[in-house]
């Protein structure tokens, strides 16, 4: 099963429809799973690839590109979750940031689609844990998410050989990068919300090894950058194009912080 993309576009012509339908072709996008609206300045794709490659494929085209709404492309919204990640275990910050959204595309299935930044080459543990408090960074949010008190295993496995927040290791490249997009048989978008997903420094090793560690957090080692998992917008759910309490619009929202006074926008503009 597929899902739906709703992305808003700075397009300016009928030359900036036929690139995007033109690029997103390119890399095994349909051009029947593909909706360009100049006048709406909206696109939305039927895909099963990330969310990070549609949109960058459609920045290539150069024009803008903003995420607006993630959903099932059967069922209608429901539901859809995500968590901005920072580096924080303590009070110590470090540059490692991303972004993993969770999308519910039936009753049984979630998609888990993200990307992390800052991160060493090679495998990290990603997991879902209990709590949503960052009161002290990463160390207060809890162990993984474990609704049927089972022990630790890999996303591959059933809900009874592992625990429910388990989502295996994702893999950075050369440049720090990880970009993820798999689907999950036991995660369910209605019992994330206010909870919290991190990344951790080692690989995991999905209960494989034999001492008590590997049962409890796959000997994946500390906490490297957490965030809580919030609903976001469903399809056709965001309709803001200015933020009211502090002025800052869609396009300015890409490029600025998420909080704090370096969000606030400029008044003399």
């Amino acid at each position: 099963m597929s899902a739906k993309l709703e992305f808003a576009v700075q397009m300016t012509c009928t030359s900036c429809v036929e690139k995007i339908h033109e690029k997103l072709c390119q890399i095994g996008v349909p051009k029947s799973d593909i909706q360009v609206s100049l006048d709406t300045g909206i696109v939305i794709v039927d895909t099963n690839l990330p969310s990070s490659l549609i949109l960058t494929t459609i920045e290539s085209t150069g024009n803008k590109a903003v995420l607006k709404g993630y959903g099932s492309s059967s069922h209608f919204n429901i539901g859809a979750a995500v968590a901005m990640l920072g580096g924080t275990t303590g009070h110590s910050v470090s540059d490692i940031k991303g972004v993993v959204r969770f999308v519910q595309l039936n009753e049984k299935q979630c998609i888990v689609d993200g990307t992390i930044d800052g991160l060493s080459p090679g495998k990290h543990g990603i997991h879902v844990y209990e709590c949503g408090d960052l009161s002290n960074g990463c160390d207060s949010i809890g162990n993984h998410l474990n609704l049927k008190q089972t022990l630790h295993g890999d996303r591959t496995n059933d809900e009874n050989h592992r625990h429910t927040g388990d989502l295996g290791n994702i893999i950075a490249d050369e440049k720090g990068r990880a970009n993820f997009y798999f689907k999950d048989d036991v995660l369910n978008v209605s019992n994330l919300i206010g909870r919290s997903v991190a990344v951790t420094e080692n690989e995991d090793d999905c209960g494989k090894t034999e001492n008590s560690r590997s049962q409890v957090d796959g000997n994946c080692g500390k906490k490297l950058a957490c965030g809580i998992i919030a609903r976001s917008s469903g399809l056709f759910e965001n309709n803001k194009k200015i933020c009211a309490c502090d002025g800052v619009t869609l396009w300015e929202e890409r490029d600025v912080p998420l909080a704090g006074p370096g969000r606030q926008r400029n008044k003399n503009n």
